[in-house]
């Protein structure tokens, strides 16, 4: 797809008059209602249908097919992400109303580090076609190791903080408690962090680690960067408001890293099949509509699965403490 210089810019200012509009909702520290998530996540959702309806309109269907293949797969990913974030604040006890201008931030901070991902990925496809078949087996050792970890990883486990941000805390230092939505104060004559920089830090840097992943399985569905940019903007920009709104439903989503693999696997031959076609070797590729159809299949499948594990296990525990109390 043909995406000028003066799309690329109308695009950007959109997101970023939209950001802005969010951040001017969201201006004051406030509890998040589920109403406000709940109202939000649906316009952020109608806004990347709205997209796409209009690159179907003016580039046809196969660039819509992989800009809402690359949305739904960036935001199912995005919401295994959750689970990280419910524990980053659980470790650095963000008071409930200043939780969604952490994400804000947060969000912000890693779409632009996510465009910086892109643009590296876009220069190194179009020197080295070959650069497929490492994405691939990446992506393959990826899903094995997903679920490795989905058998034996408990999310409720502890926050480890990265290099980058022990880094930061020592050099700066931090403060003992929160200032408002202050970022820095002066402490004994000295300018420290507050917990709240620490958070946003923690969220952002957290983010690059996931789009090790996120950027390669979504090349495997395009090679487009105008689209991998939009399909990771979208995904991002509404992934606030779907924390306050499913927060409580993450741990119900038990298969949710098993549904996952099957994704990640599943683009992972895409490429390498790709990468054996350009070589010469003849070799089915797989199209876009079908990819899209699995996505959809298999999160389907892995949400119904997870609500009904769920319930079961919710029972048991009934049934158990039930037993107990007689």
């Amino acid at each position: 797809m043909n995406v000028s210089l003066s799309v690329w810019l109308l695009t950007l200012a959109a997101l970023c008059l939209l950001v802005a509009v969010d951040f001017f909702v969201g201006r004051k520290p406030h509890e998040v209602s589920l109403k406000e998530a709940g109202t939000w996540t649906v316009v952020w959702v109608v806004l990347a249908a709205l997209f796409g309806a209009g690159l179907w309109y003016f580039g046809g269907s196969g660039p819509a097919g992989e800009f809402f293949a690359g949305y739904l797969t960036e935001k199912s990913l995005s919401v295994d992400n959750l689970f990280v974030f419910v524990l980053i604040m659980g470790k650095f006890a963000v008071p409930s109303q200043y939780q969604q201008r952490v994400l804000m931030i947060g969000v912000l901070m890693a779409l632009v580090l996510r465009g910086v991902f892109i643009a590296a990925g876009a220069a190194i496809i179009s020197a080295f076609f070959w650069v497929f078949y490492l994405f691939g087996a990446f992506l393959i050792w990826t899903a094995w190791k997903l679920v490795q970890d989905a058998r034996t990883q408990d999310h409720d486990e502890e926050y480890q903080e990265n290099k980058l941000l022990k880094m930061a805390e020592q050099r700066f230092g931090v403060a003992d408690r929160y200032h408002g939505t202050k970022l820095f104060i002066t402490e004994n004559g000295k300018r420290v962090m507050t917990p709240m920089l620490v958070v946003m830090l923690a969220i952002g840097s957290t983010d690059v680690l996931f789009a090790l992943d996120s950027i390669p399985a979504i090349y495997g569905l395009t090679q487009d960067p105008y689209i991998v940019f939009a399909a990771n903007a979208f995904a991002l920009m509404g992934l606030r408001q779907l924390y306050f709104l499913i927060g409580g439903l993450l741990k119900k989503l038990v298969h949710l890293s098993y549904g996952l693999s099957i994704i990640l696997g599943f683009i992972g031959v895409k490429l390498i099949l790709h990468a054996l076609h350009e070589s010469g070797v003849h070799v089915p590729e797989i199209g876009i509509p079908f990819s899209l159809g699995f996505i959809v299949l298999v999160l389907a499948v892995t949400t119904v699965t997870s609500l009904r594990a769920s319930k079961r296990q919710e029972a048991e525990a009934e049934a158990e403490r039930a037993g107990e109390a007689g």
